[in-house]
């Protein structure tokens, strides 16, 4: 199928912060007024299981965050379509499942977007051969970017028993319950836009597990997002408090005697989730005295989000703890890659064009009212600053803003605009406030110096006439061009300041430079005696991937791929419980 392969997504091009911000409003008003998932439970009256409880063994496969740039989704996807793959002398197979965790695609869910970052490298990965008899599943949670549509192209993919390379598509719906071997489950959780579970997914849960779950069933319970993670960088977040509900009350069936004496012994061993991309896991010991992995694995093409910022204990909110086990990259490794804001000139050009046009903007309506010896150029431009001009400088921007309400106006705006661009819902909470606000000043202070200085070389130095064809020219460019650099400069300095001191900012300073590398997904064996996951990690992706296919069905060569496990594999044993 041809398919244009993708850059990975600027973040922060204007244009497309404009439209995935118009897309989450819409997505949020039709997530109100029509939930999708209700119409599915309406078409699908069936409650039962995908059953692979006949099988001796299973292997699946879990990965989330893929459908970005091409070469971080074609190499995991390379990785999966393996027959096997050897780690430490070990084939591991194929998972005879593939368990997408949650935004399948990136950065909105346009059929077009989903064909080339999505079905094109999976399906140029492990090309459809109907011929074969022993084809592996494909089921899919949806994250917050497959929502932005209200679900229609994923359920257009995901739902009508399609192929997505020689994966099958099965569920019916945006959630699933997978009946494994040895009375072990794999629950899917459809959460939408806002940790919320619809009532109609609650009933199908329920049912669940009041008629199929045994006395000592287990569960891999997979959700769209680390709400134990967000929890712990804002104790306000009530994500996690719902999902305990939904694994409380559903699955536990907590208030209903008759119900919680029947499933008092199952036992949820492991939680996988994406959204954060990269590998952490957290080991908790619930309040039955049991041990829940809590696992994110968003490694699967997505920019790399730092682990850093992640916290070494957390306390969710039943009042046990869970104790972090293992990152990657590791921790010394993503507070390097944070120094990569300090270059945010270099990887967001339209950020720095659209400071430099906004800063030309504002320096045209100063410089259309003429004051008692001249422009507001002029007048700055004669400031020796360095030389006791502070006094005179300040009171030349008092008197060219006095009566200049649109330059006023874009001041402000410039100010609340980065003002309320700061992330008070991590680190500091409302203290970064204050950072932000010196953030916005700094950039006032900036575009005023830039005036001062502009002017100063070109009137003063260079003694062109203010309103000469080739003044207006150098002071445009030299606005657009270096006052968008040092703008941008001080930008990537506060994003630094941020992810590093603050330990706020983890999307934003992450999607700014757009890592590549660090990618991951897990490996799951089922056996009548463990559950093994092994976390695969690959350090840095492949880039040379040539088309050895036609236009029209392409198949890419490239690599090797070099992969190793990012810690001992993770082993629970399967004991039967009384």
């Amino acid at each position: 199928m041809k398919f244009e392969k993708k850059p990975m997504v600027n973040w922060y091009d204007p244009k497309q912060l404009a439209f995935t911000g118009v897309k989450t409003v819409l997505s949020s008003l039709f997530g109100n007024f029509a939930d999708r998932r209700e119409m599915q439970a309406a078409l699908d009256q069936e409650t039962l299981p995908f059953d692979y409880s006949h099988k001796e063994e299973i292997w699946v496969d879990y990965i989330s965050d893929l459908g970005d740039g091409f070469n971080p989704t074609y190499t995991l996807a390379h990785l999966l379509a393996k027959d096997q793959l050897e780690i430490e002398g070990k084939p591991l197979k194929r998972g005879d499942i593939l368990v997408m965790g949650g935004d399948q695609i990136y950065p909105t869910p346009e059929m077009d977007e989903y064909e080339n970052r999505l079905r094109g490298p999976y399906n140029a990965a492990f090309p459809k051969n109907e011929e074969d008899k022993g084809r592996p599943d494909v089921y899919a949670i949806p994250g917050n970017h497959d929502w932005y549509d209200g679900l229609t192209n994923f359920l257009r993919l995901f739902t009508q028993k399609r192929s997505l390379g020689n994966w099958l598509t099965r569920q019916t719906r945006s959630y699933f319950a997978l009946k494994l071997p040895h009375d072990y489950w794999l629950i899917g959780v459809d959460i939408q836009l806002n940790a919320d579970i619809d009532y109609p997914q609650i009933c199908y849960f329920k049912e669940i597990a009041q008629n199929h779950f045994t006395a000592s069933s287990k569960i891999i319970l997979c959700t769209a997002e680390p709400s134990w993670v967000f929890r712990s960088f804002d104790q306000a977040n009530t994500a996690h408090e719902r999902f305990k509900f939904f694994i409380d009350r559903v699955l536990y069936g907590k208030d209903d005697e008759a119900y919680e004496e029947k499933n008092k012994n199952i036992q949820v061993t492991t939680i996988l989730t994406g959204d954060l991309h990269h590998y952490a896991r957290y080991e908790e010991t619930t309040k039955r005295n049991r041990i829940c992995q809590l696992i994110t694995a968003g490694g699967g093409g997505a920019f790399l989000h730092p682990t850093h910022t992640l916290k070494d204990e957390i306390s969710p909110i039943d009042g046990h703890s869970a104790k972090l086990q293992q990152v990657f990259p590791s921790k010394a490794t993503s507070v390097r890659l944070s120094f990569l804001n300090l270059l945010f000139p270099f990887y967001s050009l339209t950020m720095l064009v659209l400071f430099g046009i906004l800063h030309l903007f504002t320096s045209w309506i100063l410089q259309t009212k003429t004051f008692e010896g001249g422009t507001f150029m002029e007048k700055l431009g004669s400031i020796e600053l360095f030389n006791g001009g502070f006094q005179p400088f300040l009171a030349v921007i008092a008197e060219g803003t006095a009566h200049n309400p649109g330059a006023v106006f874009l001041n402000i705006m410039l100010l609340i605009g980065i003002v309320m661009f700061t992330d008070v819902k991590c680190g500091k909470k409302k203290w970064n406030y204050l950072a932000g606000g010196i953030h916005g000043l700094l950039h006032l202070a900036n575009f005023y110096l830039l005036i001062w200085w502009f002017s100063r070389i070109n009137l003063h130095h260079l003694e062109l006439p203010v309103n000469n064809v080739q003044q207006v020219l150098l002071f445009s460019a030299e606005m657009v061009i270096i006052g968008g650099i040092i703008s941008a400069v001080i930008f990537g300095i506060y994003l630094t300041f941020s992810v590093l001191v603050l330990k706020n900012h983890i999307t934003e300073a992450a999607s700014s430079y757009r890592w590549e590398g660090y990618k991951n997904f897990l490996r799951l064996h089922l056996t009548k005696d463990a559950l093994t996951i092994y976390p695969i990690g690959v350090d840095q992706i492949v880039t040379d991937w040539k088309n050895v296919g036609t236009e029209e069905n392409p198949r890419f060569e490239g690599g090797p791929v070099d992969y190793s496990l990012i810690e001992k594999p993770i082993i629970i044993k399967n004991e039967k419980t009384v």
